[in-house]
């Protein structure tokens, strides 16, 4: 199969140095293709800012923001077979960037936020046949929030994460599909938590159309 797997966080700028951002380090995103790739599957990953070595046989797009992300995840989805969208991408970008760094003043400032694009949905309306398979970060609410992001994106997948495995070398994660419901807890190290992944998206895309 070929895998799009998307990963680490996105910064936005609002002046030339200072962005808004998150705690992902991008280590699931980069476990899980990895894993596939130990698989025999083409990856391509896409990857905001990390630290974390490329895995061995995969490809990796570097961008920054979230609107880098969206145009890159958008082309490699179109030769992809499924979409595994790990990055944690802002969800709200400064509505303008300075060219220069922004003088500290001595009164408070204030910067405008405008929402950026829902990547995940913008390839649930055009998958197709494709699978998508969702991470839903939650701190509280988490299965009801999980299931209406697994709907609203049209996924065929979704991983219930925690804030608990940001950064973080082991994770606890829950799957959810409409057919199976809610899979008992995956645990272990992001590495062996990866690799049960890979093996449930490939009993989903080997799953018959009418299951």
């Amino acid at each position: 199969m070929n895998l799009l797997i998307s990963a680490g966080p996105t910064r936005e700028y609002f002046d030339s140095v200072r962005f808004i951002s998150n705690a992902s380090s991008g280590k699931m995103g980069y476990a899980i293709a990895g894993a596939a790739a130990r698989r025999g599957h083409r990856v391509t990953l896409v990857s905001g800012p990390a630290t974390i070595h490329a895995p061995k046989g995969v490809k990796v797009v570097r961008v920054v923001s979230a609107a880098e992300m969206a145009r890159a995840c958008k082309q490699a989805f179109k030769t992809a077979d499924v979409a595994v969208m790990t990055a944690a991408v802002s969800d709200y970008r400064p509505a303008t960037r300075a060219d220069r760094k922004t003088p500290k003043l001595k009164q408070a400032m204030r910067v405008r936020l405008e929402p950026t694009e829902d990547i995940a949905a913008a390839l649930g309306s055009r998958k197709g046949n494709r699978l998508l398979v969702g991470f839903a970060m939650e701190d509280h609410e988490g299965y009801a929030k999980a299931r209406r992001k697994y709907e609203k994106k049209n996924c065929d997948l979704i991983v219930l994460n925690s804030p608990e495995n940001l950064g973080a070398d082991h994770a606890r994660v829950e799957l959810y599909t409409t057919r199976q419901g809610w899979s008992r807890p995956i645990q272990g190290t992001k590495a062996q938590v990866a690799r049960q992944l890979v093996l449930a998206i490939e009993r989903l895309a080997t799953r018959p159309a009418d299951q």
